[in-house]
């Protein structure tokens, strides 16, 4: 049975503060537009310009992490999940102890449908942070890929245990007892999302419903 999931994603980085973090500032709003002929500055806000402004730093220090988890969260929202592995393993390398940088990989790993190296990702950022409910959900749906089921449970059981109204842990685990043929528990699930999340909750029932 295919059945939707909830994959949640950490919060991002945006641009404007990632050109804090390089120093930069923003533009001023001219009063007159320049001159036919004269080229326009570069808006510091498009992801072209702070690429730009990334990979010099790195020029001058191939070793500075906070540039190159700027870079990997870059290349992350501009779903280049490939470049994005690459870089945040440069950065746990640097800083073995970066257990966001290990989330994100793990995310990273999920979108190019590499469910066994984002578990992998997702254990080693478990080390460094063992209560980020966020971790535990996207960690419960790469297992469910991998067809491990009964640790796609008990993850998303200690998504809910450390965030009790937590929608897409709640949504996850329903499907997950959907597949594994417990609509009883399934409904559990219903019942918890109808408490702060009726949406959710009439979708998980339509798949409940889908399911008998």
């Amino acid at each position: 049975m295919k059945s939707p999931r909830v994959y949640a994603l950490a919060p991002l980085m945006f641009a404007a503060i990632v050109l804090f973090s390089l120093g930069l500032t923003a533009c001023s709003k001219e009063e007159h537009p320049p001159a036919k002929g004269t080229a326009q500055s570069v808006n510091p806000y498009t992801s072209d310009s702070v690429f730009m402004e990334l990979k010099k730093k790195l020029d001058k220090d191939p070793n500075d992490v906070d540039a190159l988890y700027h870079l990997a969260d870059l290349y992350d929202r501009n779903a280049q999940y490939t470049e994005a592995v690459e870089t945040y393993g440069k950065v746990v390398k640097l800083k073995p102890d970066m257990g966001y940088a290990y989330l994100k990989m793990g995310t990273a790993y999920d979108r190019l449908n590499k469910p066994a190296e984002a578990v992998a990702a997702f254990r080693k950022a478990e080390k460094h942070m063992p209560n980020y409910p966020v971790l535990y959900n996207n960690m419960g749906v790469a297992y469910g890929k991998l067809n491990k089921l009964n640790d796609e449970v008990a993850a998303l059981k200690k998504a809910i245990k450390l965030r009790p109204t937590y929608t897409a842990a709640h949504f996850n685990l329903g499907i997950t007892y959907l597949k594994l043929r417990n609509k009883k528990e399934a409904m559990k699930q219903y019942d918890a999302l109808m408490k702060f999340d009726d949406g959710a909750a009439k979708t998980l029932l339509k798949e409940i419903d889908k399911a008998s």
